[in-house]
C-alpha cells in the first residue's frame, strides 16, 4: 500500500485509542492502553506518543500525514479546561507535543466535538445543514453541527449540556468542579444514584435491573426523562433536523431513545429524527481522524 494515513487519538478518562486510519475513515491499525490517570497526566501522554511511534513504524512512517487528538475538556494551544479527572491535564500542550513528537501537522479538539465531526464526514450528519450529536456516558454533551461546521462557541465550551442547572438553589457548578447534569444522568451519576435501588455502581447494571425490577424502573424512567428536558430544549434552542446519539448509555438505545422522543415528539416545535449514531462507540477516535486530515488541508 502507498496511502497516505492519519494517527487518530482518543483520550479518555481511563483508556487512550490510537490508530492509523485512512482518508475514507477506515482504521487500518489501533492499539489501546489504559491512562492510569492516579499516576498523573505525564506519563499517559508520553505512554500514549510510545505507542503511537510503534504503530506509526509498522505502518509505514514515510506515509502518515497528519495526527488528530481527541480530549475530555475544552482544548485549546496552551492547555485543557474543564478535565479535572486526570491530574495535570489541564498543563499539557496536546497540539505542541504530538506535532513535535511526530514530525507532522496536528489538530486537536473536544472528544465530543470530535465525533460530532465523525458524524458529519462519514456518518449519519452527512448532508444534514443543522444537526446535533448527543453523547451519553460518562460525561453528557452535544455537538452542534450547522452548514457543515462544528460549533465551538466563544470559549470553545458550546454544547457541554453536562453543566446545565439542575437546581437554581444550587450553589455547586464550573467552578466548583462539579457538572450538575451529568452528576445526575450520566453514565456514574446513573450507576452511583441507582445503587438505592440495589444496582452495583454501574450504569450497566441500571439498565439490567430495571427489565425485571419495577423500583428500578421508575428511576430510570425518571432519569431518563430529566435527561429528555434537557435534550428537548436544546433541540428547541438549535431546531436541528436531526440527532445522532452515542456513547455508552447508547448501548441501551432501545430504552433511551423512545424515552427521549417521547418529549421531543411533543414538545418541540419541529420534532428531529433521532437515531444511534454510525460511530455510536467510537466517534471520538474517527472525529480525531478527520481532525487530522482538516490539520493537513490548512497547511
Amino acid at each position: 500500500m502507498t496511502e497516505r494515513f492519519v494517527l487518530a487519538v482518543d483520550f479518555g478518562g481511563t483508556k487512550a485509542s490510537v490508530a492509523a486510519m485512512d482518508a475514507a475513515g477506515r482504521t487500518l491499525a489501533a492499539e489501546r492502553l489504559a491512562m492510569h490517570p492516579e499516576r498523573g497526566a505525564e506519563q499517559a501522554l508520553v505512554r500514549t506518543l510510545d505507542t503511537a511511534k510503534a504503530l506509526i513504524a509498522d505502518a509505514g512512517a514515510d506515509r502518515l500525514a497528519a495526527a488528530g487528538v481527541a480530549s475530555p475538556g475544552i482544548v485549546r494551544p496552551d492547555g485543557v479546561l474543564l478535565a479535572p479527572n486526570v491530574p495535570g491535564w489541564s498543563r499539557l500542550r496536546l497540539q505542541e507535543r504530538f506535532e513535535s513528537a511526530l514530525g507532522v501537522p496536528a489538530l486537536c479538539a473536544t472528544d465530543v466535538k470530535a465525533a460530532t465531526l465523525a458524524e458529519a464526514r462519514w456518518g449519519l450528519l452527512r448532508g444534514v445543514h443543522t444537526g446535533l450529536h448527543l453523547n451519553l456516558g460518562t460525561g453528557i454533551a452535544v455537538g452542534v453541527l450547522v452548514d457543515g461546521a462544528v460549533l465551538t462557541g466563544a470559549h470553545g465550551a458550546a454544547g457541554e449540556i453536562g453543566y446545565n442547572v439542575v437546581d437554581p438553589g444550587d450553589r455547586l457548578g464550573p467552578h466548583q468542579g462539579h457538572a450538575p447534569l451529568e452528576e445526575r444522568v450520566g453514565g456514574g451519576g446513573l450507576g452511583r444514584r441507582g445503587r438505592a435501588y440495589g444496582g452495583d455502581g454501574d450504569a450497566a447494571s441500571v439498565f439490567a435491573l430495571a427489565a425485571t425490577d419495577p423500583a428500578m424502573r421508575a428511576f430510570l424512567d425518571e432519569t431518563l426523562d430529566e435527561l429528555a428536558v434537557h435534550v428537548t430544549n436544546t433541540a428547541i434552542l438549535v431546531d436541528p433536523e436531526r440527532i445522532t446519539v452515542g456513547g455508552g448509555l447508547a448501548e441501551s438505545s432501545d430504552v433511551v431513545l423512545p424515552a427521549l422522543a417521547r418529549l421531543l415528539n411533543r414538545a418541540a416545535p419541529f420534532p428531529p429524527e433521532l437515531m444511534l449514531a454510525r460511530f455510536a462507540q467510537d466517534g471520538a477516535l474517527v472525529g480525531a481522524a478527520a481532525l487530522a486530515w482538516d490539520a493537513l488541508a490548512r497547511r
